[in-house]
């Protein structure tokens, strides 16, 4: 059964062989026809070059922890906002006005080429990015530099278009990212402007504030509460001194009445008692002044009053005794002059009471003087407990007028840091020290054209002559029907073949026979030379 099988398909093998050897003409002549057809045609057709160039983007070179840009875009945001405006209409006329592209289509051209020259050319630029491997599966990385390409009729012209394309790239990232940079500067200049005007508003509306309630701001508080504390220091202290000044003229009083009533109850006569009732009450006084010290220090109002009456006691006792003393020198003078002489001098105590007198006087002008600085200060602390109680309603009321200030200089401060950063990183940008653009590969001068791809049209001509010798051999095959061999017989013939024939071939035919081979020979080898010829030529020239 194996056997059988195995005859069989030995069988049909045979017989597609014979089949292939008999129309091998069939499907010889269409591949050659059909590949020199495809191969001749393709070099009819318009060839295009293409040139790239590769540009690099750098990150900024300045760390950002000392200059922080203010251009806050993606440079693939940046890439294709950039690309819109190089390749519009109005940037793409420029370049086919420079290099005289696209001259109108005539011929054979006008099935290839559209008449929109600007189209034809946006058709012919390709951008390509190029981004770094992702962190992530799955994730692309951040763009690091992009190809352009663009593709010409000839090298030179796809070449220099390509380095023009390159360079407006290049141009327009210096410029356009100095552009955005300044645009933000300018941008915060004007708010820091408007932000400064309204600060110096708020600081008027402060200052005039702080003019119409000065005295009682709270920042003078604490100065206004020590004012105070020596305003009422002062007036105890004057307090002391009035009474001092009181007790004086009281003591002055007394000593007046008693040197005037012993004046007048002796005739002018000072006697031993006045003198002693005087030196009593110096007695008193040191006693007192002596209490005073062993408590108070020698600063002590009440001790400087005392030593103050203290030492006039003492003086009207020396002017009494020195008084007395006189009157009796005068009184035996008189009495030596003798009994002829009318006129007798009355001895006084002029002097003594000349100086009390004054004395009182001038104790009365203190007092009046100490009551005047009383009036005063209990004016000035009248004044200043009135601006202590005005102190939290003004506090209160400058609060809130403080409030728009301190949020318009936060907001003045916030702005003016801003604009310094802003200003650096403009500098930055037009030192060419932040993001930009690097032609890392120039403009290619392509050495095989981009299209047509000769030798991929040859080996597609080769597969569609096959294709169509293959098809025109199973066709002439099924409506060329005959018995090629003894099998072909089965099906039509009952009867068993008992004898087959073999064709006998005289001299003649052998040697037309080998001579056709030998023609079919070379004529294969010749077809074979010019489609490894041909298949050579094109991919040396691509």
């Amino acid at each position: 059964m194996f056997d059988e099988a195995e005859k069989q398909s030995s069988r049909s093998f045979d017989q597609l062989w014979a089949m292939v050897s008999r129309g091998r003409w069939w499907i010889l002549l269409p591949l050659f026809l059909c590949w020199i057809t495809v191969w001749s045609a393709s070099w009819l057709l318009p060839t295009t070059y293409e040139s790239q160039a590769v540009i690099l983007i750098e990150q900024q070179k300045v760390p950002e922890q000392y200059v922080l840009s203010n251009v806050n875009v993606n440079p693939e945001e940046r890439l294709q906002s950039m690309t819109q405006q190089i390749l519009s209409r109005t940037g793409l006329q420029s370049i086919i006005d420079d290099f005289h592209l696209y001259p109108p289509p005539h011929g054979l051209s006008k099935l290839f080429q559209s008449e929109d020259q600007v189209e034809q050319m946006s058709k012919d630029i390709k951008i390509d990015l190029v981004q770094a491997p992702g962190q992530a599966p799955g994730r692309t990385g951040e763009l690091t530099a992009f190809k352009i390409n663009y593709t010409a009729e000839s090298p030179e012209l796809a070449q220099q278009v390509n380095r023009k394309l390159a360079a407006q790239f290049i141009d327009n990232s210096m410029t356009s990212q100095a552009r955005l940079s300044q645009s933000t500067t300018s941008f915060l200049n004007k708010q820091l402007e408007d932000a400064g005007k309204k600060l110096k508003d708020q600081e008027n509306l402060v200052s005039a504030f702080k003019a119409q309630h000065l005295g009682n701001l709270p920042s003078q508080l604490q100065s206004n509460v020590e004012i105070l504390s020596g305003l009422q220091a002062q007036l105890q202290n004057n307090q002391h001194l009035l009474d001092g000044a009181n007790q004086q003229k009281l003591y002055l009083d007394s000593q007046l009445q008693q040197l005037q009533q012993a004046q007048g109850g002796l005739g002018g006569d000072v006697g031993p008692s006045q003198i002693e009732s005087l030196e009593k009450q110096l007695l008193d006084l040191r006693k007192s002044l002596a209490d005073e010290r062993a408590q108070h220090t020698e600063n002590y109002p009440d001790i400087a009053a005392l030593k103050g009456k203290v030492a006039e006691t003492e003086k009207l006792i020396k002017e009494l005794k020195r008084g007395a003393s006189s009157e009796q020198k005068q009184d035996a003078a008189v009495a030596g002059s003798g009994a002829g002489q009318g006129d007798t001098t009355t001895p006084t105590l002029s002097s003594p009471l000349m100086q009390l007198r004054s004395q009182l006087k001038a104790t009365e002008l203190a007092i009046d003087d100490y009551l005047l600085q009383k009036k005063n200060i209990e004016l000035r602390i009248s004044k200043y407990e009135a601006q202590l109680n005005l102190t939290p309603k003004t506090e209160q009321e400058l609060e809130e007028i403080s409030r728009g200030y301190e949020e318009s200089k936060a907001n003045y401060n916030s702005l003016l840091l801003k604009q310094n950063q802003s200003q650096l990183a403009t500098d930055l940008e037009l030192r060419q020290g932040g993001e930009q653009f690097t032609l890392l590969d120039p403009s290619s001068l392509p050495d095989k054209p981009k299209s047509p791809n000769h030798l991929l049209l040859s080996l597609g001509g080769l597969a569609l002559g096959c294709i169509l010798g293959i098809g025109l051999l199973a066709l002439r095959e099924l409506t060329n029907a005959r018995v090629r061999h003894e099998d072909d017989i089965d099906g039509i013939v009952q009867a068993r073949i008992l004898v087959r024939i073999p064709h006998l071939q005289t001299s003649r035919e052998a040697r037309i026979r080998t001579a056709s081979r030998l023609l079919e020979a070379v004529a294969v080898i010749t077809m074979a030379l010019l489609i490894v010829a041909g298949n050579l030529y094109a991919f040396y020239k691509g």
